[in-house]
């Protein structure tokens, strides 16, 4: 099926600009960052998934609320968290809320890798990202993101 050109809101060349830029600006700082965190044996995944649950009440979270926010589905959170649990990184525990849920739960060797890598994750985000970007900068990355953050 093909779209007429009346019907499609191309880009102008600024957009066009703008949406290349913050394309291959998202890319490098997740390359980047991915890059560090392998090298201390995590990947992006594993550290978002022990960041979070290292800041809730009893180290826990249901696979659900894990998935919403890394933006994945449950199967796909299900079979990375197995592999964390191989690792003893997290261990699952049952949603007495949701007979087909679980918690994901921070195991103490998870907490130990969390503190183990957060210094080294951290400068990483200041060498690809705050150290490189004004006061200004900040925040209005800041502001942008918070535009874009919630689907239109």
């Amino acid at each position: 099926m093909s779209t007429s050109d009346e019907t499609v809101r191309w880009l102008d060349e600024d957009e066009e600009r703008a949406w290349r830029a913050l394309r291959r600006m998202m890319i490098a700082i997740q390359s980047r960052t991915a890059q560090d965190l392998a090298a201390i044996g995590l990947s992006e995944p594993d550290y978002e998934v022990l960041s979070t649950l290292s800041e809730r009440p009893g180290h826990a979270s249901t696979l659900h609320e894990q998935a919403v926010k890394m933006g994945w589905s449950r199967s796909r959170l299900s079979r990375h968290a197995t592999r964390m649990e191989a690792r003893d990184l997290l261990r699952r525990e049952p949603d007495p809320d949701d007979g087909r849920g679980c918690y994901l739960v921070l195991t103490e060797h998870g907490l130990r890798t969390l503190d183990d890598a957060a210094p080294a994750h951290l400068e990483s985000v200041r060498r690809h990202v705050i150290d490189r970007l004004s006061a200004a900068d900040l925040a209005a990355l800041e502001a942008i993101a918070g535009k874009l953050e919630d689907p239109a």
